[in-house]
């Protein structure tokens, strides 16, 4: 099992690859939308929707994100290691999404 700290550092590098990208493909592909990342084995931490925002974890009182995360975290750590397997994780039920239909055709596009 990974520890928060490497969960945290695990986030933040994934939304540090969406502040990387170029402007123009981020205002083309991206929405505001707040995501949220449930490390179902530690905890929940969340992370702002453009990769700006730093990861911070959840006190609970927030409203739900409009896209939802749940993984494990040693998954967690996999999936940032290798963005290209978060297919493969939601097909095999080690990455749980919850989102409309049209944010998760948008996630496609970048991730």
């Amino acid at each position: 099992m990974a520890t928060a700290e490497e969960c945290r550092q695990a986030l933040e590098d994934l939304t540090g690859r969406i502040a990387e990208m170029d402007e123009e493909d981020r205002q083309a592909h991206l929405v505001d939308r707040q995501i949220s990342c449930k490390v179902s084995d530690l905890g929940v931490t969340r992370i702002g929707p453009d990769g700006a925002t730093p990861v911070t974890e959840a006190n609970g009182s927030e409203p739900p994100a409009q896209v939802r995360f749940t993984a494990k975290s040693d998954d967690l750590i996999a999936i940032a290691a290798d963005p290209a397997s978060i297919g493969r994780a939601w097909l095999t039920g080690r990455l749980k999404v919850e989102a409309s239909i049209w944010d998760i055709l948008r996630l496609r596009k970048i991730l």
